[in-house]
């Protein structure tokens, strides 16, 4: 079957992209890698030593990302409902973190502790059709932050991609409820034309905000 004009377009696009030549370089498994890093450059949110969870983790580059700079003394449990490759220091479970069972598994391998930092890159399969898209995606976020709350120690921090649209601000105000500090950023490894931004919300006050 011949590929569309649009399709052919995003595969040229895809393959000549900066950012996809260098995670085959650098050895990470997506460009998302580079969107994790930059965010990270600027705060200093991942640390050595530190319990990172990462939701929505396939196919791990975000994963690999933590990895590297938790180190040997920390530890990156990730979950994703697609299956992902085994990384060095990374704990992978996979289901749906929503399902009690999963929940569960990520709970037990906590150990009773409680996570620095939460992750998400999170985004539903694109129809693009805004109005299905956006709500599906500001589902997911939201479960992320419900995760978020429930595994975080206070004083932990959150890092999410959010679309812009319907349901954005008033989400970004129920981050701002259990967040001292909450900022946006784009990264310069995130297409231009996509409306994903990156929430970075520190500082848990250890309350649900609800």
């Amino acid at each position: 079957m011949a590929r569309s004009k649009s399709s052919g377009r995003w595969l040229k696009e895809h393959f000549d992209d900066v950012y996809v030549q260098r995670s085959r370089q650098d050895g990470y498994r997506s460009r998302a890698s580079y969107k994790l890093l930059e965010i990270n450059e600027k705060g200093q949110f991942i640390k050595p030593g530190m319990t990172v969870i990462d939701l929505g983790s396939a196919p791990g580059g975000w994963s690999q990302v933590a990895a590297k700079l938790v180190g040997d003394h920390g530890r990156v449990i990730a979950s994703d409902i697609l299956p992902m490759d085994a990384i060095a220091g990374v704990d992978f479970i996979q289901g749906d973190f929503t399902e009690q069972e999963v929940f569960d598994q990520i709970m037990e391998l906590l150990d009773a502790q409680l996570a620095d930092l939460v992750i998400s890159d999170m985004a539903p399969n694109m129809s693009g059709m805004s109005a299905v898209d956006q709500p599906k995606a500001m589902y997911l976020v939201e479960l992320a932050l419900d995760m978020a709350l429930q595994t975080l120690r206070p004083g932990g921090a959150f890092i999410a991609k959010v679309f812009q649209g319907e349901g954005f601000d008033a989400y970004l105000r129920s981050v701002r409820d259990s967040f001292r500090k909450v900022s946006t950023r784009k990264p310069s490894s995130s297409r231009s034309r996509s409306r994903e931004v990156y929430l970075v919300a520190e500082d848990y006050n250890g309350q649900s905000g609800s």
